[in-house]
């Protein structure tokens, strides 16, 4: 990552899906988008995916960040790991239903969770600001996101979904409860990401050289 100063950059460890989940992402971003056209589409700077970790690290850290990570895919075999879904989710940021596809934990997604937890520890950094993001309109939703990743949303608390956009809740909700028919699917690759607004993956910093693409 091309930077001279030390601030934090807020990241995504990331796994990135195969065109299945793509395809099927941004056929519900666009139900989405129906019911509330000032979210956003799936495209380069919002680009679907699966959270391994989110958290502030110094950019001067970045280049020991990815050699860590490495040494972690020597021995995980992301793109091998068959994932499934289970349905829809949604939590509510800035007064709007921000839409997840959940994703089945397995023991091998969880150990791979915690063994990039574990690598990126040394590099992280308790808070960061808006300055850290993507953007120049970040709420405060996602800054308090990044901040409490872990422990709030890792380990044990980890729950492994794609993002597929925003919408308002009583509509999220009627999406809910529509009959939902699992599918499963492969991860590409590996990749990290600077975060946008809503915690999208708005900007590719790095991407594993094992990666498909």
């Amino acid at each position: 990552m091309q930077t001279a100063d030390n601030n934090p950059v807020a990241i995504d460890v990331l796994l990135e899906p195969d065109q299945m989940m793509i395809a099927k992402s941004r056929a519900i971003n666009a139900r989405l988008l129906e019911n509330f056209p000032a979210g956003y589409e799936l495209d380069a700077s919002h680009a679907p995916h699966i959270t391994l970790l989110q958290r502030f690290v110094r950019t001067n850290d970045f280049d020991a960040v990815t050699a860590a990570l490495t040494k972690v895919l020597v021995t995980e075999h992301p793109t091998e790991l068959g994932l499934k879904t289970k349905g829809y989710d949604y939590v509510i940021w800035e007064g709007h239903a921000v839409t997840v596809i959940i994703i089945e934990r397995t023991p091998e997604l969880m150990r791979l969770h915690q063994k990039v937890t574990d690598a990126v520890a040394p590099f992280s950094v308790s808070s960061g600001t808006a300055a850290a993001f993507v953007g120049t309109e970040i709420n405060t939703e996602t800054i308090g996101w990044v901040k409490t990743f872990v422990p709030k949303s890792s380990g044990e608390n980890y729950v492994p979904h794609v993002t597929v956009g925003v919408a308002n809740e009583d509509f999220v909700k009627r999406m809910k409860a529509e009959p939902y028919e699992p599918f499963t699917f492969k991860a590409d690759g590996v990749a990290i990401y600077q975060l946008g607004n809503f915690g999208t993956a708005a900007k590719m910093l790095w991407q594993n050289q094992n990666s498909k693409y």
